[in-house]
C-alpha cells in the first residue's frame, strides 16, 4: 500500500514539474498586436500620431500583463484588439502623411521641370531673335556692299529687292543677242555674284506692246536667257540664277511714245541672298 502511494505521489510531482516547464500558450491576436505596435513605434514618422501610438502601447502592456497572469483570457483579447486598432489608426495616419509628402515632392519636381522648360523656351526665343537680327544686319550690310559695288550701274532699291535694269540698247533690234556694250556691266555682275555665292538673281525680260503677245513673250524670254547664259559663261553658278520672260505685261512707261516703248524694252535683274525670298509684284 505504501508503495502505491509513493508511485501516485511521484506521478503527481512529475505532472506538476511538466506543467511548469511547458511553453506559454501562443495567442495570435496578442502576437499581431505586438508586431503592429512595434512597427508604428519605430517608424521615422511616429511623431505624426503620438496619441494613437500611446493608446496602442497602453493596451498592449495591459494585454501582456493579463497574458502573463494566465487569467481573464477574454480581457486579454480585448486589450490586444484595442492595441491593434490604435496601432492601425496610427499606421494609416503615417501612410497618409507619406503619400502627401510624395505628392508634394512630385508637384515640386513637376514645377521645376516646367520652369526649366519655360526658361529653355525663353532662351531659344532670345537666340532666334538674336540670330534673326544678326542675319538682318548681315543682309543689310551685303545689300549696302552690293549697292556700292554696282553704284555706277544705277542699282535701285525696290519692294522686290535690289534691281538693276539693262536697257534695250544692249540688244540687237528685235533680237536677243547681246551687244559688246553689255560685256562690261555683265563682267561686273559676274564678279559680284561669284564673290557672294549665296546671292541669288532673278532675270526678267520685258518688251513693249508692239507685235503679238506671243512674240513679245518669246522675245522677252530669249533676252532673259541670253543674260543668264552670259553670266554662267563668266563663271557664275547656274543655281544662283533664274531667268523668265514677262513679255509686254509689266510696262514701266506708256507705250504711246517711242521713249516710253524704249523704257519698256528692258531686262531687270532682281538681287537677293539665299536666305531672303524675292518679293514679287502681283501676278509675277
Amino acid at each position: 500500500m505504501r508503495l502505491n502511494k509513493r508511485i501516485v505521489l511521484s506521478a503527481a510531482v512529475a505532472a506538476v514539474l511538466s506543467a511548469c516547464t511547458t511553453a506559454p500558450e501562443r495567442n495570435e491576436t496578442l502576437e499581431q498586436a505586438r508586431a503592429l505596435v512595434l512597427g508604428v513605434e519605430t517608424s521615422p514618422r511616429a511623431g505624426i500620431a503620438p496619441a494613437d501610438i500611446a493608446n496602442a502601447r497602453t493596451s498592449l502592456d495591459a494585454a501582456d500583463r493579463l497574458a502573463a497572469s494566465k487569467s481573464r483570457r477574454a480581457d486579454m483579447e480585448f486589450e490586444a484588439t484595442n492595441a491593434m486598432l490604435s496601432a492601425q489608426i496610427a499606421n494609416e495616419k503615417i501612410l497618409a502623411a507619406e503619400a502627401n509628402e510624395q505628392v508634394a515632392d512630385g508637384t515640386a519636381q513637376r514645377q521645376a521641370v516646367l520652369l526649366e522648360a519655360r526658361e529653355r523656351d525663353v532662351q531659344r526665343s532670345a537666340d532666334r531673335a538674336s540670330e534673326a537680327a544678326r542675319q538682318a544686319d548681315a543682309s543689310q550690310t551685303r545689300a549696302d556692299s552690293l549697292e556700292m559695288e554696282l553704284a555706277d550701274l544705277k542699282l535701285q532699291r525696290t519692294e522686290r529687292g535690289l534691281v538693276l535694269t539693262l536697257g534695250d540698247v544692249l540688244f540687237d533690234t528685235a533680237g536677243a543677242t547681246l551687244k559688246p556694250g553689255a560685256y562690261a556691266p555683265l563682267d561686273r555682275l559676274a564678279t559680284v555674284l561669284k564673290q557672294q555665292s549665296d546671292r541669288k538673281v532673278l532675270i526678267e525680260g520685258h518688251t513693249d506692246d508692239v507685235g503679238s503677245d506671243q512674240n513679245n513673250l518669246a522675245l522677252s524670254d530669249r533676252r532673259a536667257q541670253s543674260v543668264q547664259a552670259s553670266l554662267i559663261q563668266r563663271g557664275v553658278d547656274s543655281s544662283q540664277i533664274t531667268a523668265v520672260g514677262k513679255g509686254e505685261n509689266y510696262p514701266v512707261a506708256s507705250n504711246d511714245s517711242a521713249a516710253g516703248r524704249q523704257s519698256n524694252r528692258r531686262v531687270e535683274l532682281i538681287f537677293t541672298d539665299g536666305r531672303t525670298r524675292i518679293a514679287a509684284e502681283p501676278g509675277r
